[in-house]
């Protein structure tokens, strides 16, 4: 049994902690008056006070005067609205919303220019993300605080500060709620910053512009390998027909597909399917073996245990740590084995935002959920199918399509796993695929190396309050020269 904790202070003191009075004991934990005292080694100020604009969607005006003048929608329009979702994934291109041009100017006290910091307001309330530089107009989502510094602080030194175990421990201090946790205006204004020198804070931007640098190449390595597939294919300037009429037969539709549906016939979806048809090619239950996970329920979800991963927090690019775990007894260990996801596993979403594509490439402690599938090529195709070539395939126009097709018509898609076992995959010559695959392993070490310099940028700062920015520098100089030189 853990032994009690307690901490005697005065009332007045309770009121110079904390300007909204709370008296439960988290908020008064030991460990934060041992943060505060290393912090106050330097001189620090509380976020509020570096700020130049707090603000958020609701700033603009009452629900009844934001519905009149916004609506959101998922096709592309004048300016691109950010989530959380596309944050997390890193992806502002895929499975965005967009408003329009009347609504973008509309909504004048959130629109977004690059380099803010915005902070979520609920769920996973108080996590922060560095607002990349767009070069279109965008706007902010409804769930985001957004956050513009003065000009006396680089918002990478600060975006930074708020990811180390220190500026985590603050955020989740000023959480407040049961379900779901929430964060407000006066608690993300409270948060305390260390203010270290400005020589500093620019060393820590300067990892922030090599970290981009490599993430654009990783963009355009995966980019480039996109095109190769396409051309290949002959598809590289391929454009969906937009005719609207197909003549079925009643024996050649509803008796080979069991589809009724107009949509389903569209020609667009048989363009792409006559052509893949045209080449050497697959269908996915051929390649692969598809397993199920299971759906435990929400009433199983806890906040510590095994990570379980969920369709939103996975993307072509990655995954994302889950804020939702399962009991660590939950399986036995036989079936977490043999459930948990193994390196090489490709995991495909089949509910929700349906044929994302991911290949996992270490090992993985968690529980994926049943939207996704475990995709696991079959020995006798190991020699004919890439597996990074296979998950490009996947996520590209040509299976997103046959998705479309076959889970279009309903507001919560859903892809059965006997019309994924039936995709058709092209199957291109063993050293095209190899092309391919090298610009897409290229793409992710890149990527990789882009989060290793975020990581180092935290850790710094982590090293300067705990030593000084001396020993941090050096930290910095000897760590790019050994892994990025």
């Amino acid at each position: 049994m853990d032994g009690l904790e307690a901490v005697e202070l005065k009332l007045q003191q309770l009121r110079a902690l904390d300007k909204k009075f709370r008296i439960d004991s988290y908020f008064f934990s030991k460990q934060y008056f041992v943060i505060d005292n290393l912090l106050r080694k330097y001189e620090v100020v509380n976020l509020g006070d570096i700020l130049a604009n707090l603000t958020d969607y609701h700033a603009n005006g009452s629900y009844e005067i934001l519905k009149n003048h916004v609506a959101i929608s998922d096709s592309k329009d004048y300016a691109y609205m950010v989530r959380t979702s596309d944050l997390e994934a890193n992806d502002f291109v895929n499975n965005v919303k967009y408003v329009s041009e009347h609504a973008y100017n509309f909504l004048t006290k959130s629109k977004v220019y690059g380099g803010e910091i915005l902070i979520n307001k609920i769920g996973s309330a108080g996590k922060s993300y560095l607002m990349p530089y767009l070069n279109r107009p965008v706007s902010l989502g409804m769930n985001l605080f957004l956050l513009r510094l003065n000009k006396d602080y680089e918002s990478e030194f600060v975006y930074s500060y708020l990811q180390t175990k220190y500026g985590e421990l603050l955020i989740k201090r000023e959480v407040s709620g049961a379900v779901p946790l929430s964060i407000d205006k006066s608690s993300v204004r409270n948060i305390i910053i260390p203010k270290l020198s400005s020589n500093f804070q620019y060393d820590i931007k300067k990892l922030f512009s090599l970290a981009n640098q490599k993430l654009d190449q990783s963009k355009r390595l995966y980019q480039e390998a996109e095109q190769l597939l396409l051309e290949e294919l002959g598809l590289a300037n391929f454009k969906p027909s937009d005719e609207n009429i197909s003549i079925r037969k009643l024996s050649d539709s509803f008796g080979a597909f069991g589809r009724l549906d107009s949509e389903y016939y569209q020609p667009k979806y048989n363009n792409i399917a006559e052509h893949i048809k045209l080449g050497n090619h697959k269908v996915l239950s051929n390649i692969v073996h598809i397993r199920k996970s299971i759906e435990p329920g929400s009433d199983a979800y806890c906040e510590e245990g095994i990570e379980f991963i969920r369709v939103s927090n996975i993307s072509k690019f990655g995954i994302t740590k889950s804020d939702i775990c399962l009991p660590v007894d939950f399986l036995p260990e036989t079936e977490y084995n043999t459930l948990k996801p193994k390196p090489g596993t490709i995991l495909l979403s089949k509910d929700g935002s349906v044929g994302i594509a991911y290949r996992i490439k270490n090992k993985m402690e968690c529980i994926t959920s049943g939207a996704l599938l475990h995709l696991n090529i079959k020995d006798e195709c190991l020699d004919k199918i890439m597996p990074e070539y296979l998950t490009l395939v996947l996520n590209s126009v040509l299976v997103q399509m046959q998705a479309e097709r076959d889970a279009g018509g309903s507001i919560i898609q859903h892809w059965k796993p006997s019309e994924i076992e039936q995709i058709l995959i092209p199957c291109l010559d063993i050293q095209h695929q190899c092309l391919i695959e090298d610009k897409i392993k290229s793409s992710f070490q890149l990527k990789e190396q882009s989060q290793q310099l975020l990581d180092l940028a935290k850790h710094a700062i982590e090293l300067a309050i705990e030593q000084n920015e001396t020993a941090s520098v050096n930290y910095i100089t000897n760590h790019i020269s050994k892994e990025f030189a």
